[in-house]
């Protein structure tokens, strides 16, 4: 590990994989698969769940939980995350880490390589919320601009009726039937 020059923190030995696509959206959540935390962390999938096993006490319902086999088969169609080969395929169903189980899975892992790149893993959620935040106030704008046009049309629909009443041409008089007294004579 060599230590960053300005930061003090310790720069990781081999170089991180991108992190923010993989952050998936399940269950309403923002969540990492244990197969993408371990990578990260430069363990195996197989040590990171161990370990979570050991200390299940760390790790409530909203820090982790494991998929369904539904939600399992739509991930793996949807990502094509079938490996080929002999003892390939995985036994168990994965398990889904929040923002905060990640920190805690970085925590009993315990090595320097998950410490850093918990960092790393918090930043990407940070950024993450804060890119979801500013599309809810973009879409809060445009829900008010909308509200706005649609008493703006409503007024020049008003204006284009009275237009149209103004330019329609007379009724034509109709002459009555039958003995009709002038009042006028």
């Amino acid at each position: 590990m060599k230590r960053a020059a300005k930061t003090g923190t310790m720069a990781p030995s081999a170089p991180l994989p991108a992190i923010d696509h993989r952050i998936l959206l399940l269950r309403g959540q923002k969540i990492m698969l244990d197969a993408d935390l371990a990578e990260l962390y430069g363990v195996e999938t197989k040590r990171l769940n161990e370990q979570v096993r050991r200390n299940a006490e760390r790790f409530p319902d909203d820090f982790m939980f494991q998929l369904t086999a539904e939600e399992y088969a739509f991930l793996r169609s949807h990502f094509a995350t079938l490996k080929t080969g002999r003892g390939q395929h995985r036994k168990y169903l994965p398990y889904a880490f929040t923002e905060h189980g990640a920190l805690m899975a970085a925590n009993v892992l315990n090595s320097p390589r998950a410490v850093d790149a918990s960092l790393y893993v918090v930043r990407a959620f940070v950024r993450l919320r804060e890119i979801l935040a500013t599309h809810k106030e973009l879409a809060k704008k445009l829900d008010t601009l909308e509200k706005k046009l649609a008493t703006h049309d409503q007024a020049i629909v008003g204006i284009l009726n009275a237009i149209r009443q103004l330019t329609a041409p007379p009724a034509a008089k109709r002459r009555r039937i039958g003995f009709v007294i002038d009042d006028e004579e």
